[in-house]
């Protein structure tokens, strides 16, 4: 999935003029579209400037709720929401009655997050009904994640109809992996008939963060090695070679690698058989226990990492072994990448959990000594923003880089619109 170089508010641009440099000035319109939330943002392209943010909640239940901020100050509406038309009937409200007037705005297309596009997307696509389809076919491969991605691209295209449609996917980053990384050893029918390979997600953070911080190190990204970690409810590992996907911790779904806020990460695959065997445990109920009941949950009764830090500093011996189990896993994955890279030049910080927890930084860091990297641990308390928390001399440089994902859809999509 390539991308513009856009950062410090460069324009998308192929040079004065361009239909390119003409997208990037105009906002994109970004959807992150679930079962029962409805994120947007309205962001420049060539600047990432957010125009306006919005969240829905609660789509289908008793009591929906909407934020929608503009200019720092937040409009909050209660109501009911009983499904992804009444959602988007609610934003369309919300521009108009807060702004900014989406007609005089006039955004340049409408960007999709779609969790999963299989082996057939690789990059950015164009949504029309064949896409559609294929969308639909691939239910199977995320029934948590795709479902809510279809049924907002679905209200979407009726709502704007006069607006092109673009689907960016979390999978599409990582298909510059190679076949010794993706492929699973198991039998070819399994890999040539389902499509059964590791895909990879959190796709639009890896590109951006991995881009970012080749950018604060001041090397071309194409000479660049970092492993990004982008740790959020959901989490992941990523090794990135010159601007390329070589590896990464998630495989067939995002439940592998990490340990996240309910999914569990690594696990033995004799598991589910095993415990059929012990108690009868269903399919259906082993699938639900490892997306919904397992992780920080299941070791410290929080999926929430800050519930789990404040228990932890009182002693909580559950939580402290929780921690210890996310420290864990973290530098295994991050050793690994590192030696797949076989060179690496920065650790990047992202997400919810990575750019605020300087003591879970610290920790991993403190273990990474053999890699190259040496903490600046007062730079790493004091992390804001952007900020370089390795020493001048360490050998192998440590960032946090806040993540943008809406403003990477925004870019894809101004990028796909100037070559078409």
């Amino acid at each position: 999935m390539s991308m513009p170089d856009a950062q410090d508010g460069a324009p998308v641009t192929d040079g004065a003029g361009s239909p390119a440099e003409a997208a990037g000035q105009r906002p994109v319109l970004v959807i992150n579209a679930g079962s029962s939330s409805l994120k947007y943002q309205l962001v420049v392209a060539g600047s990432g400037t957010s125009l306006a943010t919005g969240l829905i909640e609660r789509i289908g239940l008793d009591e929906g709720r909407a934020t929608h901020t503009v200019d720092g100050q937040g409009h909050v509406l209660e109501q009911e929401i009983p499904d992804h038309t009444a959602a988007f009937e609610v934003l369309t409200a919300q521009f108009r009655d807060h702004g900014p007037d989406l007609q005089e705005a006039a955004p340049v297309a409408i960007g999709h997050r779609v969790v999963h596009g299989g082996a057939k997307f690789a990059s950015t696509v164009l949504i029309d009904d064949e896409v559609l389809k294929t969308l639909r076919r691939l239910v199977p491969l995320a029934p948590l994640h795709n479902p809510g991605n279809i049924a907002g691209i679905e209200v979407a295209l009726e709502t704007f109809p006069d607006l092109p449609q673009v689907a960016v996917f979390d999978t599409a980053f990582h298909q510059s992996m190679p076949p010794a990384a993706y492929t699973y050893a198991i039998p070819l029918s399994w890999r040539q008939t389902f499509n059964i390979r590791s895909y990879g997600f959190h796709g639009t953070s890896h590109s951006y963060v991995s881009r970012r911080t080749a950018e604060l190190l001041g090397t071309p990204l194409e000479e660049t090695n970092v492993v990004v970690l982008h740790l959020g409810n959901g989490a992941s590992a990523c090794a990135v070679e010159g601007g390329r996907s070589v590896d990464t911790s998630m495989g067939l779904s995002p439940l592998g690698g990490l340990v996240m806020g309910t999914r569990p990460g690594d696990l033995d695959p004799g598991l589910p058989a095993h415990m059929s065997r012990v108690s009868g445990m269903t399919l259906p109920e082993f699938d639900h226990a490892l997306n919904k009941e397992s992780g920080l949950k299941a070791l410290a009764g929080s999926s929430d990492f800050r519930e789990v830090m404040d228990l932890r500093d009182s002693g909580d011996p559950d939580a402290e072994l929780a921690f210890d189990v996310v420290v864990h896993r973290l530098v295994r994955h991050l050793g690994a990448l590192a030696l797949v890279l076989g060179r690496l030049d920065a650790v990047a910080f992202t997400a919810g959990i990575g750019e605020n927890s300087p003591e879970l930084r610290a920790a991993v860091l403190g273990r990474a000594g053999l890699l190259g990297v040496e903490l600046d641990e007062q730079a790493n308390a004091g992390a804001r923003g952007e900020t370089r928390i390795s020493t001048p001399d360490s050998a192998v440089a440590a960032f946090v880089v806040p993540t943008n994902e809406e403003w990477e859809i925004a870019l894809e999509a101004a990028r796909l619109l100037a070559n078409h």
